[in-house]
């Protein structure tokens, strides 16, 4: 009986030995949070948020190419795409009350690639490629976010959310074509008219703003674009749609239709028009409008040009 209190005294002592060490080695314990400010807080809500991030797989066209080609020469374009690389983000925000404003800069390093003969070809000939022009560029993004506080939690990461996104604008620095109002005509009759991007907000929640627009797959979709340009020569407008986060090949590419023209003795003033259709692969997403001047794709030396929009969406 001695023996077996003892032996009963020997495991309990060992048994909480071994639960005071696992106390203390214990890997488990929750890790400080990394977030201690609003400011850490909103940046990581924006670099997380499906509608802001949906804008990056559908800027980027395309992967990189080998370079084949000649300088100063006229060329006829068989494929344009564009490779964009996010370079810096910078969000900057201004807080009045429980309401944050972010005004959100991206850069952006891109290579235009143009797929094109010297000799002239039918369009869409792939066969008669016979070089590949690179144009470096730089591009500048801005959109405006609104951040609302939900909570007073000691994290701050739990205390706000995305209240509405602006629409994104921007493109080089340098451009003598710029878009002036874009209008999507949605499935329904509703319709988006847009003259000022960063001005026009979009909402997920029951806010003042309008809902980011629902889109079934099959749905067409009509955009029109109206846009001032300096050159004489017709424009090179173009579509980028229907990429989600992972999944690039979903991405397709439309060119515009010019439908009418004006000249006020100093620019021209011109509306283009495309429809396209929703493709089957669900998410968040974004079409992209590119506005470039004719010379930067019909020839090989002229530097890139181009202003930019976009639009965000969900297909359900």
């Amino acid at each position: 009986m001695l023996l077996a209190k003892s032996l009963l005294k020997s495991v309990s002592g060992l048994l909480i030995m071994i639960i005071v060490l696992i106390a203390c080695n214990d890997n488990s314990v929750e890790p400080v949070d990394e977030i201690t400010t609003d400011q850490q807080a909103l940046e990581k809500l924006a670099s997380e948020d499906e509608v802001l991030q949906s804008f990056d797989p559908n800027y980027d066209e395309g992967q990189a190419l080998d370079f084949i080609g000649k300088v100063n020469t006229p060329i006829y374009p068989i494929r344009v795409g564009q490779h964009m690389i996010l370079t810096n983000r910078n969000l900057n925000v201004t807080f009045e009350g429980d309401t944050a404003y972010g005004v959100l800069t991206t850069t952006f390093e891109g290579i235009l690639f143009i797929a094109a003969s010297y000799d002239p070809v039918v369009p869409g000939d792939t066969a008669a490629i016979d070089t590949l022009i690179q144009k470096p560029f730089t591009t500048q993004i801005t959109r405006n976010i609104i951040f609302v506080k939900i909570a007073n939690t000691a994290r701050p990461f739990l205390n706000w959310r995305i209240a509405a996104v602006s629409l994104p604008e921007g493109g080089t620095l340098q451009s003598n074509v710029n878009i002036d109002k874009m209008t999507i005509y949605m499935p329904g009759g509703d319709s988006l008219v847009i003259d000022s991007p960063n001005d026009y907000y979009l909402t997920r929640f029951q806010y003042r703003w309008r809902q980011i627009p629902v889109l079934y797959p099959g749905q067409p979709l009509m955009v029109r674009i109206e846009l001032t340009s300096a050159y004489a020569d017709t424009d090179f407008v173009t579509f980028t749609y229907g990429a989600i986060r992972g999944g690039n090949h979903y991405r397709a590419k439309r060119l515009f239709e010019l439908i009418s023209e004006t000249f006020d003795g100093t620019n021209y003033h011109r509306v283009y028009e495309l429809t396209c259709h929703i493709n089957a692969h669900r998410g968040f997403k974004h079409g992209i409008i590119n506005a470039v001047p004719k010379q930067t794709i019909f020839d090989d030396a002229t530097p890139v040009e181009v202003n930019t929009w976009g639009v965000p969406y969900i297909v359900l």
